[in-house]
């Protein structure tokens, strides 16, 4: 099956290990409710299809997991852009799931021509929150192999588009129980 150009799904970045917020930071609650299941709720309606990186399921949403385990966030991305080959897709929407509060028109503005293109606010380049060319899978591999880890580094080295959001507190992190107890006043 191949997607329309405007057509993308979207990959939750869920690897990670929370140590700052001490556990599992997908599944720290938010008014309740798991921070994956905010991200999910935000995009889902916005692109087509939503996957998760992690190694486990999170009610029923195909799982995407690193190739190489240890990559950090670039080799989510790797492994996001592997998932939509997969399905057909040029691009793939990226999400880091402890940003519950991410623009209910996030896809559309980013969609934008660019082989990177990601989230900027006042804060600077937000390098996870970005629509990949899938093209660029081979690059970020080889780049993984030769030891780069910074999303940004490799991102600069290939080119980013820009997408300016004015609501910085739209990207907003919760790493650690202040983050969560910050979120919890915004809800």
């Amino acid at each position: 099956m191949q997607l329309a150009e405007h057509d993308f799904p979207a990959v939750i970045l869920a690897g990670g290990q929370g140590r700052r917020i001490g556990g599992d930071k997908a599944r720290v609650l938010l008014g309740g409710v798991p921070l994956w299941r905010h991200v999910l709720d935000r995009v889902s309606p916005q692109v087509h299809g939503v996957a998760v990186n992690a190694d486990e399921a999170f009610e029923g949403l195909p799982v995407v997991p690193d190739e190489v385990p240890g990559q950090g966030p670039l080799g989510g991305i790797l492994a996001a852009m592997v998932w939509a080959q997969g399905l057909g897709a040029a691009r793939v929407l990226t999400v880091a799931v402890d940003t519950p509060f991410l623009p209910l028109d996030l896809a559309a503005r980013l969609d934008v021509p660019g082989r990177i293109v990601a989230a900027q606010t006042e804060d600077g380049l937000h390098g996870t929150t970005a629509l990949w060319d899938v093209s660029l899978a081979d690059d970020l591999r080889n780049a993984l192999a030769a030891g780069t880890r910074k999303v940004t580094d490799w991102a600069d080295g290939v080119g980013v588009t820009p997408v300016m959001f004015e609501d910085a507190g739209a990207f907003f992190n919760v790493n650690t129980a202040e983050d969560l107890a910050m979120a919890e006043a915004r809800l």
